[in-house]
Order: structure tokens, then sequence, then C-alpha cells
């Protein structure tokens, strides 16, 4: 993981940090390995909701708005996969019934953006937007988690979307 995700994670975190100081709450960015998402840079202002996310932490790709982005322009032997899993509920809202979430990563790929609301605690919201390469392939996903109700949804996505398109570009770029 370290050295594909070194040189992402050095060009995403000017983006980043702009994003969090913005929000002022949790901005990770994620990469997926198989069916797991793996957080390779968190901020977290002190202010902030406190989530289960670390660097190096994995958690399953379902139940994070990341994952769902993840999943949802994953191959689909992967997305199979994940789906047939038996998926642990965390909270009375995860989502474990396979057909709803089929439904969710097909409103992701359309919408550009996907939702976790409640799914991992009861407390937060979690909205995440893809990272594309040069090529158009999803390479990670970029994500704010909040406290449930504290904002509306549409704000965020177009946060996470316009942060994970300006990282997206960045790729493009050359190194100097």
């Amino acid at each position: 993981m370290a050295p594909r995700s070194q040189g992402l994670r050095e060009r995403a975190l000017p983006y980043l940090e702009d994003l969090s100081t913005l929000v002022r709450e949790n901005v990770q960015l994620a990469v997926r390995d198989a069916s797991e998402v793996v957080i390779i840079e968190r901020i977290a202002p002190s202010c902030a909701v406190p989530t289960l996310t670390r660097v190096g932490g994995r958690l399953g790709i379902t139940t994070t708005a990341a994952g769902l982005v993840l999943l949802a322009h994953a191959p689909a032997a992967v997305q199979e996969e994940a789906l047939a899993r038996t998926i642990p509920r965390h909270t009375p809202l995860t989502l474990t019934d396979s057909g709803r979430l089929r439904a969710v990563l097909a409103q992701a790929r359309t919408c550009g953006y996907a939702v976790s609301d409640r799914q991992l605690s009861t407390d937060t919201l979690s909205v995440a937007a893809p990272v594309t390469t040069g090529d158009g392939e999803v390479t990670a996903a970029v994500s704010v988690v909040v406290r449930h109700g504290s904002t509306s949804v549409g704000a965020l996505a177009d946060l996470v979307r316009s942060c994970g398109r300006a990282i997206s570009r960045t790729l493009d770029t050359p190194d100097l």
C-alpha cells in the first residue's frame, strides 16, 4: 500500500487540509484493498465528531461513504464478492441487504458521491466522492464525516466532489 498511496497522499494533502479548514470536521482519504477500505490520511480537528477511523485502519467497504464510492467503481467481481458476504450490522441503520446496496452503488455512480448515514455509528454521517486518474480509473475516495443532522448532504456533496476533482487534476500533473 505504501508506495502507491504515499504519492497520492502527498498530492492530496493540501486539498484535504483546505477542505478540513472549510468544514472544521473530519476529512479522510481512502483506497480500496480487496473488499476493505484503508484510510491513508485523516484530518480531525479537535471540534470534530469522534470517529472509528485512523490512518492505516481498515473498515468494511459497505459501511462508509468512501467505501461505497470505491465499491461503486470497483470491478464487477469485487462488487459481487463484497455483496455476497454477510455484512455486519454496526447500528440499526447499517445497510445489510445486497439489493439496497446495489441501488446505493448505482446512485453513487450516477450522482458522483455516496452517503453513509449512521451506518457505522449512530451519530455520524459521511459523504464521499471519487478521486480519479487521468484514464478515469477511481483510485481513491475523499470523504467528510460530520455529526448527523449538523449540515445538509447536498452542501457536503458539492464540497467533496470539488475536492475529489482537484485531487484528480493533481494526479495528471507530472512530478516537478
